[in-house]
């Protein structure tokens, strides 16, 4: 490395550790109990992972980098070298409006460009970032710029209007336009293409902080650092399958961890382009096209897409795809095989949480199990506790920290006794219920709140669903316990239907034959209302809405709701 580049900050050591485990899991790339065995986290202590890997990498580098198609078919493409150069500019503007190394800047914008050159500027310059989704109401950036106490605000002009009830001493900056008290984005342009960092990045300083989904509670204060994502997500990588020539496309949206795995750091660890396609609204049948057309390799994308792309003919579209992954919640058997029959291409699952990287997952050219969310990543010590704390086949999900992996979160912010609760013993335990068998795959089961009794039965809602998302009229289903007088609870499921089906008592009573015929006769689901599913703006089911619904036993029926005991033919 040039004399210029150790004189401005950057680690030489840091970069080289990062580059050798990059290397190993990329050369291991088909041998998963080569790389499992043997793969070892370096120990950073100085790293900054845009100035030390990606300037590094993107000097003179043509290559695109960046590549979003909007649904009026403009396209932007940024190659590695101008995204640096770009990133360079930002961090200039933002150091001449004050921000310094430790501030905190919520950045609020949908899949532009921007949002890339931000997130690069903010490490560059030692900043947090505080991403926020476009969908957050008032009162939920209130909350992020009080309890994030932010410094700095970054929006687009269409979302800036929500700010404007919200007083503090921000720094207020408007991207796509002007706005009264906003300083143009535009602005950035007339910034050297150069920068000079003030000193050197320790790999535990914060670097993001995100607020989780809230679905029980007030969202939780994740703080991760230039290490747990950067180089934790080297792990994502190696699960999807990224190769440096590879067009990744993540479908996801600037705001949840899932756009930081699989949008930004995973395919960047790689070297290879990220494809984005920004929309208003999502259309499954557009989105495919646009995979096609642009010659996309690798996709990963949530179980509520996946179940939306099987409802168009797959096999219309000539795909170019290599690896297909899935995260977010499991996905059913029955929307894999879908896949598989169209594509001849195997949709992998895989667990994470915002407070970790990939834990679990089915890698590329390893058998896939049915059902099975994986066997555990590179660097990670999974294994399963009973509720008394002791090692089972059955249990929740738990890193074991000795050593403890890097790729972990630093803790939840300002709440020490939850972050000791978390990593309690020499474990951090994920609050994720599993099941591993004999081959050491596992199965995911549920959150820990989410498993219930009914007649003394544990009963997986996960595993109901996937037998309801058999059926060719259901689209979505959610299982939650329902209070019953005899057996305590009983399953109840909540349907959404796909197009053409109707509500009715013949579709209910359809569905109720089935799972008789499908399900064991403790498992089988003896309630069901048809209604869209309540989901977090992040798109996940919100369970426990459903669970407060059918905490009361009750007799009457709400609208759209059928009992197994209605029909005397099932």
């Amino acid at each position: 490395m040039p004399d210029s580049h150790r004189a401005m900050g950057v680690s030489e050591q840091g970069l080289k550790a990062f580059l050798a485990a990059r290397e190993f899991l990329l050369t291991h790339r088909d041998d998963y109990e080569a790389a499992y065995r043997d793969f070892r986290w370096p120990q950073l202590n100085e790293f900054n992972w845009a100035l030390d890997y990606f300037d590094t990498y993107a000097r003179d580098n043509r290559r695109p980098a960046l590549w979003i198609v909007d649904d009026a078919g403009t396209e932007v493409k940024l190659s590695f070298a101008e995204i640096s150069q770009r990133s360079n500019q930002v961090a200039n503007f933002f150091r001449e409006q004050g921000v310094c190394r430790g501030d905190r800047i919520l950045v609020q914008l949908s899949n532009h460009f921007a949002m890339w050159e931000i997130m690069l500027a903010a490490t560059k310059l030692g900043a947090v970032i505080v991403p926020a989704a476009t969908l957050l109401t008032v009162n939920d950036l209130r909350d992020r710029l009080e309890r994030g106490r932010a410094r700095l605000i970054v929006t687009q002009l269409s979302l800036a209007e929500k700010f404007s009830s919200l007083t503090g001493d921000y720094i207020r900056v408007v991207v796509g336009g002007e706005e009264k008290g906003w300083l143009p984005y535009s602005r950035t342009y007339d910034e050297s293409l150069t920068f000079t960092p003030t000193g050197k990045t320790h790999a535990n300083d914060p670097l993001m902080l995100y607020f989780t989904s809230g679905t029980t509670a007030l969202p939780k204060l994740v703080l991760h650092t230039h290490q747990s994502y950067p180089l934790g997500h080297l792990a994502t990588m190696y699960w999807i399958g990224i190769r440096t020539d590879d067009i990744h496309f993540n479908i996801s949206t600037p705001g949840w961890a899932k756009h930081a795995w699989s949008s930004f750091f995973a395919p960047w660890n790689a070297g290879a382009t990220i494809f984005v396609h920004n929309y208003d609204r999502f259309k499954a049948a557009r989105t495919l096209d646009l995979v096609a057309r642009g010659g996309v390799t690798t996709m990963c994308a949530p179980p509520t897409v996946w179940r939306l792309f099987i409802l168009e003919n797959l096999s219309s579209f000539a795909v170019n795809l290599r690896e297909l992954a899935s995260a977010g919640e499991p996905l059913n058997p029955e929307v894999i095989e879908r896949v598989r029959a169209a594509w001849n291409i195997t949709v992998r699952d895989g667990f994470g949480q915002t407070e970790n990287v990939l834990l679990l997952g089915n890698f590329p050219g390893q058998m896939v199990k049915p059902g099975a969310v994986g066997r555990p990543s590179p660097g990670h010590d999974i294994l399963l506790l009973d509720a008394d704390g002791n090692e089972s086949d059955d249990g929740e999900i738990t890193v074991r920290c000795d050593p403890r992996p890097p790729s972990l979160m630093s803790g939840y912010l300002n709440d020490p006794e939850r972050t000791q609760t978390s990593f309690a013993g020499g474990y951090y335990r994920t609050g994720d219920v599993a099941h591993r068998d004999g081959e050491g795959y596992f199965t995911y089961v549920g959150r820990a709140d989410d498993v219930f009794k009914s007649s003394d039965y544990r009963l997986s809602p996960f595993e109901l669903e996937s037998a309801l998302i058999e059926l060719d009229c259901v689209a979505e289903a959610a299982v939650v316990p329902s209070a019953d007088p005899i057996r305590w609870h009983v399953p109840k499921a909540f349907i959404t239907l796909k197009p053409g089906f109707q509500p009715t008592p013949e579709t209910a009573r359809e569905i109720f034959k089935f799972v008789r015929a499908r399900l064991a006769p403790y498992k089988r689901i003896r309630r069901i209302e048809f209604s869209e599913l309540p989901k977090t703006i992040s798109g996940k089911i919100r369970r426990v809405q459903l669970r407060t619904m059918e905490s009361t036993p009750r007799q009457e029926r709400r609208l759209d709701e059928y009992w197994e005991e209605d029909f005397s033919d099932v």
